[in-house]
């Protein structure tokens, strides 16, 4: 099946409404009604480590799982992620300003427009079900304007979405993706940049008290075992707190009056990569 009609049926199937944190008693806002402080957690590098990505798959609250392209456990820990209701996006390893080594399906600021779109779509298409993109690493990448012109362009045409990482100030993407008019969010948090359970312990207040004060917040983490420990035993206990989680594609609906994330104007037909030749590939 090619990744245009998979992310066609995904969108088809998606409910974009508010999903609460405790499944026993999960709720839907209702029209009229003001919804509670929602967050998004995404989980960024999945596809490495098979024992913690296990884990935050069987975790009942909708999260959003980020793959990196090409690694081991990728394809088969999205499947499974899917199939229990998770969100899969594409982490797209980015130039980074430390020079970093990327992996495989790294974007360079020094690739042209023809090996940019050649190596995301090839990425995207790596990567079952997936809805979204968001930078990995990227500090540089994500200052270069044609650069990520040339992924917003290949974005728009699926259609997916883009979450800016903000792993630098100075980013663009979120001006180039509103351009192309890629539906698009921003990081608020970082939750464990040090790991150590006080550290995300405060990162994850700190989102919560973002949500409280904006209405909604997106969060970012890691599989790290740290992580996921916390989450597993914190997580459950938002409900009572009057505390929502969502997927990222229901988030950015409570922040745009539940309108579609994709407008359902004609798009070009994206066919795989085989039958189809870029820029005179």
């Amino acid at each position: 099946m090619s990744l245009g009609r998979q992310i066609r049926g995904v969108l088809a199937a998606l409910a974009v409404g508010l999903v609460a944190a405790g499944p026993a008693n999960a709720q839907v806002a209702s029209k009229g009604e003001q919804p509670p402080p929602t967050i998004a957690i995404i989980i960024d590098d999945m596809g490495h480590d098979p024992v913690q990505g296990e884990r935050l798959i069987k975790l009942d609250q909708p999260l959003t799982l980020a793959f990196l392209p090409y690694r081991r456990y990728t394809r088969a820990l999205a499947e499974e992620a899917h199939g229990r209701g998770k969100e899969i996006m594409l982490h797209a390893p980015m130039a980074n300003t430390h020079h970093y080594d990327l992996g495989p399906g790294g974007l360079k600021p020094e690739m042209d427009e023809h090996a940019t779109t050649v190596t995301l779509r090839r990425a995207l298409q790596s990567i079952p079900y997936v809805q979204g993109v968001n930078n990995h690493m990227g500090s540089l990448l994500t200052q270069k304007r044609s650069n990520m012109d040339w992924i917003m362009t290949e974005l728009v045409q699926y259609p997916l979405y883009f979450v800016d990482s903000r792993t630098i100030a100075a980013t663009v993407a979120a001006d180039s993706a509103e351009a192309h008019r890629v539906p698009n969010l921003t990081r608020d948090v970082f939750l464990d940049h040090l790991q150590t359970e006080e550290f995300v312990d405060r990162q994850f207040k700190l989102l919560i008290e973002t949500a409280r004060r904006n209405g909604t917040a997106i969060g970012i983490g890691h599989p790290h075992k740290v992580t996921v420990d916390y989450l597993e035993k914190h997580l459950p206990q938002l409900d009572e707190q009057g505390i929502a989680v969502a997927t990222v594609s229901g988030l950015w609906a409570m922040r745009h009056n539940n309108a579609p994330m994709f407008v359902d104007i004609k798009r070009p037909v994206v066919a795989p990569l085989a039958k189809r030749k870029v820029g005179g590939e």
